[in-house]
């Protein structure tokens, strides 16, 4: 299952290692130690120097995790390009995509270790609970689909049909959700692009987002949602309340 580890690279070792696996995309990627982040895209962040993780899978998301939390700190969804290089004695891993445009770099200051590790294919997973309890779920959490997303109705019903979670983001722009409990196909991405366009033709020409959110995405369909310009986010699992969870039956009722 591991497919290379090194042990307290050097800055050209490192670099070499992520050059090499990132290019091939056939494992996940770990690197933990000290490092330093910053984003610029819709919004710009960086983070203190501190001890992270940092994943980069197969499909090109990056994810970077604090020691605590379950969310990542800071995330790419996808990417158009990763890279890794030399900067004054120090290896900086720049992972970045054109639509939107964004950028995470990453400083890497004191590794520990950097993994690649070959998993077996992804089987089907479905989300526990129905629907309408996913759309309930994510309305009240909607920082689980894009942090900073507000909803601002759900079950939304236009012309083209009803759409799950209506939203603006920080920005002030309108997104346009819809979920699948399992893995979403191209005919999930067709209806989305339906949706934005509905919703593009009744506010004239502001920009309107379409997001994806599903467990998992199959690859034509993923292809297809990057070439309408709409996004994927990968919900993993729905929050539940204490008063929900005694709602719901047993085995034994």
């Amino acid at each position: 299952m591991i497919r290379e580890q090194v042990l307290a690279p050097s800055p050209a070792e490192l670099a070499a290692f992520l050059n090499r696996h990132a290019r091939e995309r056939a494992c996940l990627i770990q690197v933990a130690g000290q490092a330093e982040v910053t984003y610029h895209g819709r919004a710009a962040s960086t983070a203190d120097v501190g001890a992270y993780l940092v994943m980069l899978k197969r499909d090109g998301s990056l994810q970077i995790h604090a020691p605590k939390g379950v969310k990542p700190m800071n995330w790419q969804p996808r990417t158009d390009e990763v890279m890794a290089m030399l900067e004054d004695g120090q290896c900086v891993l720049m992972a970045s995509r054109r639509s939107p445009s964004e950028l995470v770099r990453v400083v890497f200051l004191d590794v520990q270790l950097a993994q690649a590790i070959e998993l077996t294919e992804e089987v089907g997973f479905v989300l526990s609970g129905s629907e309408a309890q996913l759309q309930e779920s994510l309305a009240r959490n909607p920082d689980l689909i894009e942090p900073g997303l507000r909803v601002l109705d759900r079950e939304l019903l236009v012309a083209s049909g009803g759409i799950d979670l209506y939203a603006q983001d920080v920005q002030g722009r309108l997104v346009v959700v819809e979920l699948k409990r399992g893995r979403a196909t191209q005919d999930a991405v067709s209806q989305l692009a339906r949706y934005v366009r509905t919703v593009q033709g009744t506010v004239g020409g502001a920009v309107v987002r379409g997001i994806l959110a599903a467990p998992s995405i199959t690859a034509p369909a993923r292809a297809e949602l990057e070439a309408r310009g709409l996004e994927f986010r990968e919900v993993q699992a729905l929050t539940v309340t204490v008063e929900e969870r005694a709602s719901q039956p047993s085995l034994f009722d």
